[in-house]
């Protein structure tokens, strides 16, 4: 009897099943799991006891296999960029793989299931071992393709200066499961920061407003009313005595016109403006860069969430394997056959295993308000993923190509590019002081002097102005040098930029090779562990085996479970890591132009 070997499948609505003799016939697709009994590591009684075992299906866009090899378990390697999957992949179940037969053709699944058919549970806390809170409900969870708006009530707080005085203000009343897209939704509606950067970006559209008002002639206008009081000496006597005075008040309304113009600044001017327009796109860039940067710490958040959500799933199963093996050893112990020294080993291991779930649960309850403080929720309402752990989609590109568009797309080199014109502009400005200065003014003035009825009278000027600079100490000079020197600064910054981008890049990619290739392993390694412990329990009840084999191999399989979690998450983390350090991103795709 030849041996079997356990093969992962990636294909279009169809299985392919190797019998004990090497053929593959086809199989009807397997539906996705529940995120109950994903990355389980254990089977039902009627699973073990059945010779057959169906192949864990992840569904994707095009052919495409991972396969153990028969002597070393080792997975084939696939090229990254030749890896098809326009749908997410679930974490792969593990099966039991000791005495797997040709598997026959697996009961029939619905055609056209309905959308939410086979979504998972949100995974929860234990009620004993957390806060009780009050589940909101949520909205169906909408078709593929199709992605539910998140609810009104987690908008942010509109009154930015309100903090809560009491302590009902601030007790969490609710979880509310959210997807990763309506995440990232939140995140762009409640985000102060992001909402800082564009404040800013309109202050700098005003100070461009205000530079481009030299464009213009200054006018201005005023009005005047003025009274002056003449003393005038009156007649005298025969002796040349005053014989009185006379007060004579003059009082005077005018207006004045005036009209001033910049002809000429040696080219100050346009400089001026140039560089505010460059402040502009400057903060332009920035606000694209906080998005980016927002998508990325919102996704990794998530994606936190999501593994403390199965690192309390997996420290429950190792729970229950635990209070198992306690129950194994202490039934041994009562028919004759087992020792006090296996009881108390169970026993430790069980205490462990409890200490453990309490510190995941901890981290779960963390990780939901990190991601609520990033997305800025309202103070009562707690959040829970509602996603369950996928493989994420497929990167296209190879190392190369996704250099050379980190690159062109990268908003952190073109700011540099930018900050480098926008010193240029200065050091123009600055030495435009030193150049000629042309300016023409207008006037036009209307007086009337109220005691007497002589009317208005008015008159006009016209008036031009040059001059020059013949010396300021060396100022302007050491303006202009500040700013070649800042222009230098800038060109360093985008090679130093540069240097760092293509870093993040590789770094990115690298990772999600690594990953990827790790997927398939980590899912072997699952099935194996899964069958080491069911095969280690067998013995110790056997009596030809030990406690300490059985811990071992539990031991073991809680690792593989969290090598497989991390394998996944952590393909799903460079992926994000990858399509940031890329950038310019538009609903997960690729742009042609930054």
């Amino acid at each position: 009897m030849q041996p079997n070997h356990p093969l992962i499948a990636l294909s279009i609505g169809a299985a392919i099943a190797l019998n004990s003799v090497g053929t593959a016939s086809a199989q009807p697709p397997l539906p996705f799991n529940s995120a109950s009994s994903l990355t389980k590591g254990s089977q039902s009684e009627e699973d073990k006891s059945n010779p057959e075992y169906p192949l864990a299906v992840m569904q994707g866009g095009s052919s495409f296999e991972v396969v153990a090899s028969p002597t070393v378990g080792a997975p084939v390697a696939i090229p990254l960029h030749q890896f098809q999957s326009s749908q997410s992949v679930l974490l792969v179940q593990a099966q039991d793989t000791s005495t797997a037969q040709a598997a026959p053709d697996p009961a029939p699944t619905p055609t056209n299931p309905t959308p939410t058919e086979n979504l998972p549970a949100v995974p929860r806390p234990d009620a004993g071992n957390s806060q009780p809170e009050t589940d909101i409900p949520t909205p169906a969870i909408s078709a593929p393709g199709q992605i539910d708006s998140a609810p009104e009530y987690l908008n942010a707080e509109p009154n930015l200066l309100l903090f809560p005085t009491r302590p009902e203000e601030v007790e969490l009343i609710g979880t509310q499961p959210i997807t990763l897209q309506q995440a990232l939704e939140l995140a762009r509606r409640n985000s102060r920061e992001l909402q800082v950067a564009q404040l800013e970006l309109e202050r700098n559209r005003a100070s461009l407003r205000e530079q481009q008002a030299a464009n213009d002639p200054t006018v201005q206008a005023g009005v005047s009313l003025n009274a002056v009081e003449n003393q005038n000496q009156g007649q005298t006597d025969v002796f040349g005595r005053p014989v009185g005075n006379q007060d004579d008040i003059n009082v005077t309304l005018g207006g004045t016109v005036q009209l001033d113009y910049n002809l000429f600044t040696s080219g100050r001017r346009s400089a001026a403006i140039r560089a505010a327009e460059g402040q502009v796109r400057l903060q332009e860039l920035q606000v694209e860069t906080t998005a980016e940067q927002l998508r990325l710490d919102v996704t990794n958040d998530y994606y936190d969430l999501q593994e403390a959500d199965e690192q309390v799933r997996i420290s429950r199963d190792a729970l229950e394997q635990a209070e198992r093996s306690l129950r194994d050893a202490e039934a041994l112990e009562r028919a004759g056959v087992g020792t006090r020294f296996d009881v108390l080993q169970a026993q430790v291991d069980l205490a462990n295993a409890q200490q453990e779930l309490r510190q995941r649960i901890s981290e779960q309850q963390i990780s939901r308000r990190q991601l609520a403080r990033r997305l800025n929720l309202p103070e009562t309402i707690n959040i829970a993923a509602a996603d369950p752990v996928r493989v994420a989609d497929r990167w296209g590109l190879t190392l190369e190509d996704s250099i050379v568009l980190a690159y062109r797309n990268r908003a952190e080199l073109q700011q540099q590019l930018v900050q480098r014109d926008i010193s240029e502009q200065q050091r123009r400005a600055a030495l435009a002081a030193l150049g000629p200065q042309v300016s023409l003014s207008a006037a036009y003035n209307v007086s009337n002097l109220l005691n007497e009825d002589e009317g208005f009278q008015d008159n006009y000027e016209l008036g031009a102005q040059v001059s020059i600079t013949l010396f300021d100490g060396g100022a302007a000079r050491a303006q202009a040098d500040q700013q070649e020197a800042n222009i230098a600064i800038a060109e360093t910054q985008f090679a130093d930029a540069r240097n760092q981008v293509r870093f993040e890049v590789e770094q990115s990619y690298l990772s999600l090779q690594a990953n990827f290739e790790n997927i398939a392993t980590t899912a072997l390694a699952l099935q194996q562990a899964t069958e080491a412990l069911r095969l280690a329990r067998l013995r110790f009840q056997a009596g030809v085996g030990t406690q300490t084999d059985v811990l071992r191999s539990q031991t073991e399989l809680t690792r593989a479970e969290v090598n497989q979690l991390n394998a996944i998450l952590g393909y799903n983390r460079s992926l994000v890591q990858l399509q940031r350090s890329v950038s310019n991103l538009t609903s997960s795709n690729l742009a042609e132009t930054p």
